[in-house]
């Protein structure tokens, strides 16, 4: 495995569908970590613009995003702490807004258990099926496989990635993919 210069593993140049995949995902990962490195709350408070959205507040979101996919919805486990408890209805982003209320490092501890849970719960997948395993919870009526599943999370971080780079730019000038 090769590691760019930002701490980041490269996604393998040749390799099989659920090893590129995977890598592709482990990339983006480390890109939002990137992103987010070294930064106190205050920093990780900032938002740009007319959005609210914050470095906290996505690394608190793809928590959840991460817990949500590989764990509920592939394997239709419960919520956990602290997501079984919040009243979704009463503030649908309550991920985004309480994050204000967490240290950096009780952000990026959350964050990094919910990948890790993640890694997890896949590779149980796989064991059970492969990139075909459908998900034990359905969408509409209709349960997405693994391989749907993951290139939806790797289009999640790219798309926030891309919001991480402006947030971060603004704070110290910090650029780059």
């Amino acid at each position: 495995m090769t590691i760019d210069e930002h701490g980041r593993p490269e996604p393998p140049i040749a390799a099989g569908e659920f090893e590129t995949l995977a890598g592709f995902l482990d990339f983006q990962r480390a890109t939002l970590e990137w992103k987010c490195a070294g930064l106190d709350a205050e920093a990780l408070n900032t938002s740009v613009a007319a959005s609210s959205m914050t470095l906290g507040g996505m690394l608190k979101h793809m928590a959840l995003v991460e817990d949500q996919w590989f764990s509920w919805v592939l394997h239709a486990d419960k919520p956990w702490p602290p997501w079984d408890t919040v009243d979704w209805k009463a503030d649908r982003d309550w991920d985004w807004h309480s994050a204000a209320d967490d240290s950096p490092d009780e952000l990026l501890e959350l964050w990094r258990e919910s990948v890790e849970r993640a890694r997890r719960r896949v590779a149980d997948a796989v064991a059970d099926g492969g990139l075909s395993r459908r998900a034990d919870d359905s969408l509409n009526g209709d349960a997405p496989s693994l391989r749907w599943i993951m290139c939806h999370m790797i289009e999640e971080y790219a798309r926030h990635n891309g919001h991480a780079d402006l947030i971060r730019e603004s704070i110290d000038g910090e650029t780059g993919e």
